[in-house]
């Protein structure tokens, strides 16, 4: 097997695993509005989001993660995950000062990485994908 047809497979896993911790960042706006508006007071320093802003940034982040999922216009798609991953991750630096009691936002970095891998890969990254 050749190289390209090797490296289709774990593309996908990176796009289908990046997609899935996504998608439950962005239903939580939907599902707790005032929890998702707490995460950006915290670490965004946005203040006073009403749940019908938090609404409408699920709904955006929706439409991206969907058309990444697909791999629709890929440059874009995996461009953004890229950059607000690497947002998300960036400014929880407060809880990199205490890892060991904030294990689970060192599992943000592996992740940012991945994001990378995927963006810098796009070309090759054609299983389950729109190719637009």
């Amino acid at each position: 097997m050749n190289t390209q047809a090797r490296i289709t497979l774990p593309l996908l896993m990176f796009r289908l695993s990046i997609f899935a911790v996504m998608l439950f960042w962005t239903l939580d706006k939907f599902y707790n509005p005032e929890h998702a508006a707490n995460v950006y007071q915290h670490f965004y320093h946005i203040n006073d989001l009403s749940p019908t802003v938090m609404y409408a940034i699920g709904a955006a982040e929706l439409l991206l993660l969907l058309a990444f999922v697909v791999g629709y216009r890929k440059r874009l798609t995996y461009g953004l995950i890229l950059i607000f991953h690497a947002i998300s991750t960036f400014s929880s630096y407060r809880e990199y000062l205490d890892p060991f009691n904030n294990l689970l936002y060192l599992a943000a970095w592996p992740m940012l990485a991945g994001c990378f891998a995927l963006y810098y890969l796009r070309d090759l990254d054609t299983q389950c994908t729109l190719n637009i």
